[in-house]
C-alpha cells in the first residue's frame, strides 16, 4: 500500500510542531554549550517517501547555535556522541559532511520517536561564525481529515 515501512500516526499538525520543538530542546540540553539559538519553529513539508499521498507530511525543524568558540563546538559535538546513544538516539554516522569544507558531521536517529537529526560543526561560515548546524526531521505523519496541508508552513 505504502512505500513505509511503518504506519504514519494521525496528528494535527500543530501537535506535531509541538513535538518537534520538544525533541529539538532535548537535542539542544544534550549539546550542553551556551550560544545564541536561531528563531524560526519547525515547518511542514510533503512526505517525501510518498509523494502522491496528499495527507501525510513530515516536521523539519533547522536551526543551529552560533556565537560559540571552536572549543565549544568540539565539546557540543563530543558531548552528542556521548549524549545521543544515552537518550535512545542511535549514531549513523559519525565523520565529514559531504560539503567542499568536510566539516565534522553526526547523524543519528531515535525510532521510537521517530526523528532523524543531523548535527554539523561549521568552524567558520561566510559570517565568521563558528556554529553547530541542526536539522531535526520527524518520520511522516497523516493529517487529520479535511487539514489543507497546501495552506501549512
Amino acid at each position: 500500500m505504502n512505500n513505509l515501512d511503518y504506519e504514519p500516526t494521525k496528528l494535527d499538525v500543530d501537535k506535531a510542531r509541538q513535538k518537534t520543538r520538544e525533541v529539538s530542546s532535548r537535542l539542544l540540553e544534550m549539546i550542553e554549550v551556551k550560544g545564541k539559538v536561531t528563531e524560526p519553529g519547525p515547518r511542514i513539508a510533503p512526505c517525501d517517501d510518498e509523494p502522491d499521498a496528499k495527507d501525510l507530511y513530515v516536521t523539519r525543524h533547522p536551526w543551529s547555535i552560533y556565537g560559540l568558540s571552536e572549543e565549544e563546538v568540539i565539546q557540543g559535538m563530543e558531548n552528542l556522541r556521548r549524549g545521543l546513544p544515552e537518550h535512545g538516539w542511535k549514531i549513523l554516522r559519525d565523520g565529514k559532511s559531504n560539503s567542499r569544507a568536510q566539516d565534522p558531521e553526526i547523524l543519528a536517529e531515535n525510532k521510537k520517536e521517530k526523528f532523524a537529526a543531523n548535527f554539523t560543526a561549521l568552524r567558520k561560515t561566510a559570517s565568521g561564525d563558528t556554529m553547530i548546524k541542526v536539522t531535526v526531521v520527524s518520520a511522516c505523519y497523516r493529517a487529520p481529515a479535511g487539514t489543507d496541508l497546501d495552506s501549512e508552513y
